[in-house]
């Protein structure tokens, strides 16, 4: 075996302070801790413990921490003195974590619990600390043994002892306070502590990660349902992968099962299946899983019991197998740590907690997830079945009235009408045979929209009952349906024309004395209207196709002119009679308008046909001309007049059943007002639109663009973390919409990632994005994605890659040929990188070359174009940062003098030191200089070249010329008008100017 020497280690336990926390970690810390106890180096080994411990805490292994521990403090016990104060403060701190450990252990007697936490009061007293961090964890360790009295005592003691260095932090103390007070009911005093975690304002390593996930529940109970959606969104992508965090992936997980966002809940459930395994940590084991089982309940009582759900201990589970492994295993933990503290508190918890009911029927969240398939019909009854209670016939005919009169009228509420009707009639006993062909044609009806291969069949025995009980209108209205379906199911012209001639003709020869007469006529001459509009735009085409299409454009013009006449025609006859079907007449009249490219003809058309479906009595048939005129205000850019339609829109939305267009419409005003910058109304629409799509069954589609228009109006807000989950979730739908739609998609997740400090996740989506335009004529495009990913690289301090990366940028603003801001910047970032991984001399010389090439593009005439105040500014900020490059130069040399085991090995002398700071101070002057001319807009610029200046003219020795320079200054602002001068500016300086004359 071989032995690891003490560089070995010390690397070692440098790499593992950084890998990710988990168990691979903790394996490493583990035979890192082995060989330094076995290389008999006590401080070596007391490093390692110290490693491991705060290894095993950002794990699901944290109880495994007690071991190194107990080693660690008897290393101290032995030699107090071998502890630097650091290292002492460390030891006192991880006390706070065994404590929580021990309690998290049903393993350890609760004699051996209570004895720790007596042990760490003795010692804290000792050192001198205050008892605050002792009476927290008194405080959990009452609550989880059911000593609510010994708790409320822990919990006032907690907050009334002082703070001191050995207190957790302000973000962590607010968790456990605001968790205290949900665990006794107060969910609005929990809410009210955590806030300023929530607000950001206190965070640490895991806050506000924990209280995101912990205060979901008591949003939702509070009704808070806009903040609970934003902290799950926020929250989960905090969470997600972090192993010392699954407690709150559970949550969140459960958040999903409690707000029916099942499918969600599943997502997030397989994007962890590595970890649904046992943990070591049992309490988190039974957080995390207590979680799931919400889910998997929730699953079971929808009758998903069947799907596939994730792997447990290597073997494939159903949602109904999973939930009863994990229940019984979880069942028998809390089993456990009930016999070890004498309670059923944590039982009692736990049943509670995965018993929950669902506190919203659906919290649309906005991401897209995939929707669970329909259940499994339930088995068959062994039994005979029970007959169906008979049906009321007072209630059966109020029914029947209603449908009837919804059908008559046209309302979206007429189909879940007769829905109902036909249940009920299969269970009556006798039933009126016109009832029975009613419900026959609302079934002919529904197949003739689904385009069935036996609707003609449906629709005709339909038109013969009606006819055999002496309703010749609705047989009339029967002949008219067999003419569309045959136009759906690709029927040649003549027959479709001659069905149309049948059907008026049985309209007309109904008795004159019948009120439907001439509504029947109408409707029949509106359908052949429409449909002889298709037929000759068939024949049309067969012509074009046979040879005769070298008129095919003025036919089809002609052919708008014939439709429009006749549409024309018909509004004119019918305008006070029939107003729905003249707003029918004027919607497909507008929409002529546009296709022949005249959005202003169509606006009043539009309009027209919105007011006469309103005067109808018939106002959601109003929905899609005011959507329409809409987007065609939109367009003609009036988007008062467009937020006012579609306003009008969603106004009369309310009786639509069908999904789409709900959808729709919320979509429509979602968009204008987003352009409008009302970006909170616009995500709140485009939130409901995403979900009314999805319900549709057009996820990928409209569901996509909605969600796309979602992640602009939650940027709009700067909800960066909530853009970019819902615009994560919808990527590969939005990718399938074309090539420009895919460009824009990854261009914008970039941006969202870059705010949010993701750079590594930013230069990836730039990157993919550069690929798409990589073919194009223009390379401006590529070039500006790949200096985006270049800086983000940069910023991830993936050195190598970010050099390839704005190479490849300059190479292509150079074949551009009008990117000098962009090439000079690409220079500069390219010089800075040069000596960020040591400042050498080689660095240093090629960072010089780099910056010069940027000055002498700068320097070079841009055409016949003035010099650029652009230009000018760029020039300054090139010397600026040379001089920066040149200073740090000087300063490795200044830290060689002052520690001989650090800096470069050429050393440099006084005279080249010297020189150094004279040019840097000439570069600072010159672009002080620059800004001088650029006026006001530049004063902060050409305030801090003077001060570097000064201070290196301090280092020259001669401080009362860098004082002279800014006194200069200082004098110059006094005379500048009040309110012009930055305030910080003038007493920076001062102050200065009296550092540099002490």
């Amino acid at each position: 075996m071989s032995t690891m020497t003490r560089e070995e280690i010390e690397q070692g336990l440098q790499e593992n302070r950084f890998a990710p926390g988990g168990t691979a970690r903790n394996a490493h810390a583990e035979v890192l801790a082995a060989a330094a106890e076995a290389s008999g180096d006590s401080e070596l080994f007391r490093d390692a413990l110290d490693n491991l411990i705060n290894s095993y805490l950002y794990s699901s292994e944290s109880t495994k921490m007690l071991v190194p521990f107990a080693r660690l403090l008897q290393e101290y016990d032995k030699d107090p003195g071998a502890f630097s104060k650091g290292d002492a403060h460390s030891l006192f701190w991880q006390f706070k974590w065994v404590a929580t450990a021990i309690s998290e252990s049903p393993e350890i007697p609760l004699e051996s619990a209570t004895g720790w936490l007596d042990e760490m009061e003795r010692r804290y007293r000792i050192a001198g600390y205050s008892e605050r961090p002792v009476r927290e964890s008194e405080l959990w360790f009452a609550d989880v043994i059911g000593d609510d009295e010994r708790a409320e005592r822990a919990y006032a003691r907690w907050q009334a002892a002082d703070r001191d260095d050995m207190s957790d932090c302000h973000a962590c103390e607010l968790n456990g306070q605001g968790h205290y007070a949900m665990l006794r009911g107060d969910d609005a005093r929990a809410l009210e502590v955590w806030q300023p975690v929530l607000a950001g304002d206190k965070t640490c390593a895991e806050e506000p990660h924990r209280v995101l996930a912990t205060a979901l529940l008591p949003l939702l109970r509070l009704g808070r349902f806009e903040e609970a959606r934003a902290q799950h969104l926020r929250g989960y992508r905090m969470a997600r992968g972090k192993e010392s965090l699954l407690p709150s992936v559970g949550k969140h997980i459960e958040f999903c099962a409690l707000t029916g966002n099942e499918p969600r809940g599943l997502e997030i459930l397989a994007e962890h299946a590595a970890h649904v395994a046992p943990l070591a940590n049992l309490d988190d084991r039974l957080s995390f899983h207590g979680g799931v089982l919400v889910l998997l309940r929730r699953l079971k009582d929808l009758g998903h019991g069947h799907l596939s759900a994730v792997p447990y201990e290597g073997v494939p589970r159903t949602v109904a197998e999973l939930y009863e492994v994990l229940r019984a295993d979880a069942l028998d933990i809390a089993r456990r740590f009930d016999a070890r503290n004498g309670t059923t508190r944590v039982s009692e918890r736990f049943l509670a907690r995965i018993g929950g009911a669902p506190l919203v029927d659906v919290l649309p969240l906005g991401v897209r997830s995939a929707a669970l398939p329909q259940p499994e019909p339930a088995a068959a009854p062994v039994a005979a079945p029970v007959p169906a209670p008979a049906t009321d016939g007072a209630a059966l005919a109020e029914l029947v009235r209603r449908a009837r009169a919804a059908r008559d009228l046209g309302h979206p509420g007429s189909d879940g009408l007769w829905a109902e009707v036909a249940a009920r009639v299969g269970a009556a006993d006798a039933v009126d045979p016109l009832v029975r062909v009613d419900v026959a044609d609302h079934r002919a009806l529904a197949a003739a929209r689904a385009g069935a291969g036996d609707a003609a069949a449906l629709v005709t025995a339909v038109r013969d009952g009606y006819r055999a009980l002496g309703r010749e209108e609705r047989a009339a209205l029967s002949e008219l349906r067999l003419a569309s379906v045959a136009a759906q199911s690709g029927a040649a012209p003549g027959e479709i024309r001659e069905l149309l001639a049948v059907a008026l003709r049985a309209a007309e020869a109904l008795e004159a004395d019948e009120p439907l007469r001439g509504r029947r006529i109408a409707l029949a001459e509106l359908s052949a209207i429409r449909l002889e509009s298709y037929l000759r735009s068939l024949e049309a085409t067969d012509a074009h196709d046979h040879g005769h299409g070298h008129g095919h454009g003025h036919g089809q013009e002609r052919a708008h002119g014939e439709l429009a006449a006749e549409l024309t025609a018909f509004v004119a006859s019918y305008a006070q009679s029939l107003p729905d079907l003249v707003a029918e007449a004027e919607e497909m009249l507008g929409r002529i308008a546009l296709s022949e490219g005249d959005p202003e003809r169509a606006v009043p058309l539009l309009a027209a046909a919105a007011a006469r479906a309103i005067e109808a009595g018939r106002p959601w048939q109003a929905v899609d001309p005011l959507v329409l005129r809409a987007g065609v205000l939109m367009s003609l850019g009036r988007p008062e007049e467009a937020e006012e339609a579609a306003r009008s829109g969603l106004a009369h939305a309310g009786e639509l059943t069908d999904a789409e267009q709900q959808a729709v419409v919320r979509l429509t005003l979602a968009d204008i007002l987003l352009e409008r910058a009302d970006a909170a109304e616009a995500a709140e629409l485009a939130l409901t639109a995403a979900h009314w799509f999805d319900q549709a069954g057009l996820t990928a589609d409209g569901g996509a663009r909605a969600r796309l228009l979602l992640a602009r109006a939650y940027a709009h807000q700067h909800r960066n973390a909530d853009a970019a989950e819902v615009l994560r979730s919808t990527l590969p739908d939005l990718l399938e919409h074309g090539e420009q739609q895919a460009l824009a998609v990854r261009e914008f997740l970039g941006d969202l990632l870059r705010e949010l400090g993701e750079p590594r996740e930013a230069a990836e989506q730039y990157l993919l994005a550069a690929e798409l335009v990589k073919g194009w004529e223009d390379p401006r495009p590529q070039a500006g994605l790949a200096q985006s990913a270049a800086d983000q690289l940069s910023e991830a301090r993936l050195t190598p890659e970010a050099v390839a990366a704005y190479e490849r940028a300059l190479e292509l603003h150079r074949l551009s040929g009008d990117a000098p801001v962009a090439e000079v910047r690409v220079l500069r970032s390219l010089a800075w990188l040069a000596i960020r991984e040591e400042v050498s001399a080689t660095g240093v010389a090629r960072a010089r070359t780099l910056m010069a090439e940027a000055a002498g593009i700068l320097e070079t005439p841009q055409g016949d174009a003035p010099e650029s105040p652009e230009l000018r500014s760029e020039l300054a900020q090139t010397w600026h940062q040379l001089a920066q490059v040149l200073d740090r130069w000087v300063s490795v040399h200044v830290q060689e003098d002052d520690d001989e085991d650090s800096g470069p090995a050429e050393a440099l002398g006084d005279a080249e030191l010297t020189a150094l700071r004279l040019e840097e101070v000439l570069l600072w002057d010159r672009a002080a200089g620059v800004y001088t001319d650029l006026g006001g807009d530049h004063l902060a610029e050409r305030f801090q070249c003077l001060n570097n200046a000064a201070w290196t003219e301090r280092e020259l020795g001669r401080p009362e010329a860098g004082a002279a320079r800014l006194s200069a200054l200082i004098e110059e602002l006094r005379t500048w008008p009040e309110g012009s001068v930055p305030e910080w500016i003038l007493p920076r300086a001062e102050r200065t100017v009296a550092h540099l004359k002490d």
